[in-house]
């Protein structure tokens, strides 16, 4: 079982795609992703259907442009611990060209939609940062296309945990749509900073009938279907980790496992 929640990437030498998983791989209803790994002069020519999508320019430099929009070159980062990222938001029923400028690492995010919001680039200085937890429990968050900003379904962020820390936890779920909670399916793409290092994330429900805890390491995907999902870094080795959620309602409100309300009400 761990298998279906646990995708490896395609790191070999021929592969631009790095990982591709759609609704029907994953098992559920919204959320796809992909990433790339392009060549300079490389392109990524789509016509989009009845999903939108947003670019993550992890790292490199590209062109990109959006039913004839251009958005000239972007991208500053080395990587994606360099700071904040730039990305553009493609509605669903448009046509997507982007080109490397330099050897890029892009990811996709994509979700249902029926093209209600124009094409628009995301600037490094429009993504909002924040500081969640305390002590070993801090993470820093980038909130690359958050409630606030226009969308039909996707929401997309990234968060760096320092090595040694906890991330998403206190443990919490968003797979109800009762209670004050909203049901949204979430992927998880960690990267770390030093190679050979590892990560830990458990996915878990409260009866158990998923349990799973596993050994992430740079590059892997987790699929979050339901239940609780917290994230443990290995001492020594920064995690990143793109977030990509969607569901019936674009709104992000969850439940924090029993027995942890204490954590949440630290000063």
């Amino acid at each position: 079982m761990t298998a279906s929640l646990l995708v490896k990437p395609d790191l070999s030498p021929a592969a631009a795609q790095v990982h591709r998983i759609t609704p029907e791989s994953a098992g559920w209803r919204y959320v796809g992703f992909e990433v790339f790994d392009l060549h300079p002069r490389q392109r990524l020519e789509r016509e989009i259907s009845e999903r939108e999508q947003c670019l993550v320019l992890l790292s490199g430099r590209a062109s990109v442009s959006v039913d004839g929009q251009a958005f000239g070159a972007i991208g500053t980062r080395s990587s994606p611990f360099d700071g904040k990222p730039f990305a553009v938001y493609a509605p669903a029923r448009s046509q997507l060209i982007l080109e490397a400028q330099t050897r890029c690492e892009l990811a996709v995010c994509s979700a249902p939609a029926e093209g209600r919001f124009p094409p628009r680039l995301i600037r490094p200085d429009d993504v909002g940062e924040e500081v969640r937890g305390a002590g070993t429990n801090t993470r820093y968050v980038r909130n690359v296309l958050p409630a606030s900003a226009a969308a039909e379904r996707l929401l997309v962020v990234e968060v760096l945990t320092p090595g040694g820390h906890w991330s998403s936890y206190p443990p919490h779920k968003h797979d109800s749509d009762h209670g004050g909670e909203t049901q949204l399916e979430e992927i998880y793409y960690h990267r770390l900073a030093r190679p050979g290092g590892f990560a830990f994330q458990r996915v878990y429900t409260d009866d158990r009938t998923l349990d799973e805890t596993m050994t992430v390491e740079d590059r892997d995907v987790v699929l979050v279907p339901r239940g609780y999902h917290p994230v443990s870094a290995a001492h020594g080795f920064d995690l990143y980790y793109l977030n990509v959620m969607a569901g019936p309602v674009r709104r992000w409100q969850f439940t924090t496992a029993p027995g942890y309300e204490f954590l949440t009400r630290r000063s």
